[in-house]
């Protein structure tokens, strides 16, 4: 049952006035407390609030004692305390991390036995200023277990009881990696400080991207003031000869935040200027954003004289200065690979001078050093800083074209080149004229190798050449499957040559009244598979690799030997007519070789007649005279092939012991069609009689062309009209079929 009770309550609170709760006492009937009630009730509340407030304490000492543990095990420096003599009472886990020993072997061993012993005066100091109450902040060094000196940051605080110094805390923060970076730091400081190259940082936060360090050498390269320095763009130092190209590069690879490297003049505080390769590279924040430009600047102006040959030789060219084949195909490859890492491409051209070989022939060595010299200046002064400009030997040149954004970027240098060298070149007094070709080649994504943009270019420039010389080719894929049909046809050649599979075919000469003047001996290669492979496909090809050589030997020999087989079967003396190659021609033992060709055959000598080309006599024209002469002495015709296609100089041609001259074909055709043609027909006619020697026309076809040069005086008729080229047993026959009944 429930009781309600409607009496008194009596509340008490502690005596100290704080409020730790209150007790209340009820009693059955209203009233209050007596004297003695309330004495009991007085200690009875006393010992109730003291088991309280001892209860508190206890809790907030064990609350204390555990954030302080927590405080002293969880701190990720090194906290430890010692007694006063120094030896260790109490250690973290990190200070296990930072020694290399467990916690419980540090217990009770003396601080020294970590310090390094040269430093333990000062350690010892700082310990003593502990223990009289002091704190103490420094650096020490100590030894771990593997005797790894390790740099320490530590605070020693005195531990203070009751008014006396009972110990010594300590905190340690290790600060090696630290240290190192700082050390680290300031070495590249002092390098920098101490560097023989400028040094500049700009910000790039800010607008203009103002200096915001430059390095004392910077000072003294440029004669400025830091304070003159600071807060400036680095445009200052340009003036009116500062290549706007080169600084075009600059801001456009600063946009774009890559790094640059180009060679500018610039121009000091006093205006006096001085080159320097300047090399710019941004700097990334652990996010990546460019927060500065480095810019270190060489003074290329003073190099040391040893060491800039010992570059020079090692890297360019000793005649003209420029790179050389090493240098350029080093740096083709660094190219190369930028140019594939970064998505972007390359060209590579190739410049090889037209006709300069007579110039060093004719002029010597001396002359022709000078106009290359002048060449490497021009092409120099068409490519940008950026470019490579190299010499590869000879007349032969190849500039590299690194970072294009367009194709059409190496085009524009190759119709700067074409005009710039063939201007003329003042030597001595004298004016010489020089074109080149140029091939270009571009970087693709299928090309593998950098060296394929240099055989490329030089494949392309050939082209060049084939259309006329003085102009630029770009590279195709069907030049390669040209150059790949050339070594082809080089090795089918070879076979042919080493096989014997080449033919000779004759073809009559009628002079007036329908007599036979002679033959010419007509080269014809019988392909095994391909069958008759055109002359005028195979003989520039064998000129140009030499095989005409033993091309030419055979014919000569052949063809004289057939001459002394149709002797033997009773069809008479013969005349042959031989064409010979510019490299027979002036083969230092081609008059031995021919004597001892008509000696081992035995054709007489007036039975041979050697065909030559106007430009074979005009290269070298004092000593193809010579040979002409030597020829004459040994009574073997000569006749000029191909007359007024070439240089047709009368100059010389009036001095030449020749007996005939050719009319070229192409005057021929159109002779009975143009009197243009057949006015220059007449006059070579005309003039060739005036000089005593007999005039032969080749490429008749029509009877009118065969009337109109009777009527014009010719001497001698040749072409499909009156008799076709024919192997030697037709010849045999045509021949036959003429003799008198």
């Amino acid at each position: 049952m429930r009781r309600r009770w409607r009496g008194a309550c009596w509340s008490v609170v502690a005596s100290d006035g704080t409020t730790l709760g209150t007790v209340a006492l009820y009693c059955r009937e209203p009233g209050g407390p007596s004297e003695q009630e309330a004495t009991l009730i007085g200690k009875a509340v006393g010992l109730v609030a003291l088991a309280v407030e001892r209860h508190r304490v206890r809790h907030s000492l064990r609350e204390s004692e555990q954030r302080y543990r927590s405080l002293f095990a969880y701190n990720p420096d090194a906290v430890f305390s010692l007694d006063l003599e120094g030896h260790f009472v109490s250690a973290n886990a990190t200070c296990s991390t930072v020694t290399g020993y467990a916690v419980e072997e540090m217990l009770g061993a003396h601080f020294a036995a970590f310090v390094v012993a040269d430093d333990l005066p000062r350690i010892q100091g700082y310990f003593e200023a502990a223990c009289r109450g002091e704190s103490r902040h420094y650096e020490l060094d100590i030894l771990n277990r593997d005797g790894e000196r390790r740099a320490l940051d530590l605070l020693n605080l005195p531990i203070v009881v009751d008014g006396r110094v009972r110990g010594v805390y300590g905190i340690a923060k290790d600060i090696t990696e630290r240290r190192r970076q700082e050390a680290r730091l300031r070495t590249l400081q002092r390098g920098v400080e101490a560097s023989v190259n400028g040094v500049v940082i700009a910000d790039a936060r800010q607008p203009d991207m103002p200096i915001v360090y430059a390095n004392a050498t910077f000072m003294k390269m440029t004669g400025y003031r830091e304070d003159e320095i600071l807060g400036r763009n680095c445009r200052f130092m340009q003036g009116e000869e500062t290549d706007p190209e080169a600084v075009a590069m600059i801001r456009r690879h600063l946009a774009e935040q890559r790094k640059v490297l180009v060679t500018l003049r610039n121009y000091r505080k006093d205006g006096t200027p001085f080159w320097n390769d300047a090399f710019i590279s941004p700097v990334r924040d652990g996010e990546g954003r460019v927060t500065h430009f480095v810019g270190v600047l060489h003074d290329i102006s003073e190099h040391k004289a040893y060491e800039a040959r010992l570059a020079y030789h090692a890297s360019h060219d000793a005649l003209t200065g420029l790179a050389n084949r090493a240098l350029f195909e080093d740096r083709l490859a660094h190219d190369f690979a930028l140019a594939r890492r970064h998505g972007h491409q390359l060209a590579v051209l190739f410049v090889d001078l037209d006709d300069f070989k007579p110039i060093n022939d004719s002029l010597g060595h001396a002359v022709g050093d000078r106009v290359l010299m002048e060449v490497a200046r021009r092409l120099a002064d068409a490519v940008r800083p950026g470019d490579t400009l190299a010499r590869l030997g000879g007349d032969e040149f190849v500039i590299l074209l690194p970072d294009l954004h367009h194709e059409e970027q190496a085009m524009e240098v190759a119709e700067r080149l074409l005009p710039m060298v063939a201007r003329p070149y003042c030597v001595d007094g004298h004016e010489h004229y020089l074109t080149c070709s140029v091939g270009i080649a571009v970087s693709r994504d299928d090309t593998a190798q950098p060296q394929e943009l240099i055989q490329q270019a030089d494949m392309a420039m050939y082209k060049a050449k084939q259309q006329g010389r003085n102009a630029y080719q770009w590279f195709t894929r069907e030049i390669t499957e040209k150059v790949g049909e050339r070594v082809a046809l080089r090795n089918d050649l070879q076979e042919a040559i080493d096989g014997g599979q080449f033919e000779l075919h004759y073809q009559p000469l009628i002079g007036r009244g329908d007599r036979l003047a002679g033959v010419e001996a007509l080269l014809r290669w019988n392909h095994p598979v391909k069958g008759y492979v055109s002359p005028a496909r195979f003989i520039p090809l064998a000129e140009s690799t030499g095989q005409i050589m033993p091309i030419s030997e055979w014919v000569l020999e052949r063809a004289c030997r057939d001459m002394q087989a149709l002797a033997a079967r009773g069809l008479g003396q013969v005349r042959v007519a031989v064409n010979l190659s510019p490299l027979q021609f002036h083969r230092a033992s081609f008059l031995a070789t021919l004597r001892h060709t008509l000696q081992r055959t035995g054709l007489p000598p007036e039975q041979l007649e050697l065909e030559l080309t106007e430009g074979i006599l005009m290269d070298d024209t004092e000593a193809a005279i010579d040979i002409l002469h030597a020829l004459r002495s040994l009574r073997i015709g000569v006749s000029i092939d191909d007359f007024g296609t070439g240089y047709s100089s009368l100059s010389y041609l009036k001095h030449l012991p020749i007996g005939k001259v050719k009319i070229d074909r192409s005057f021929i055709n159109e002779v009975t069609l143009s009197a243009h043609d057949a006015a220059i027909v007449q006059g070579i006619i005309s003039m060739a009689h005036h000089l005593g020697l007999a005039v032969v026309a080749e490429g008749i076809e029509t009877a009118a062309q065969h009337q109109r040069l009777a009527d014009y005086g010719c001497d001698i008729f040749q072409g499909f009209l009156l008799a076709r080229p024919m192997p030697l047993d037709r010849l045999e026959a045509f021949l036959r079929a003429r003799l008198p009944a």
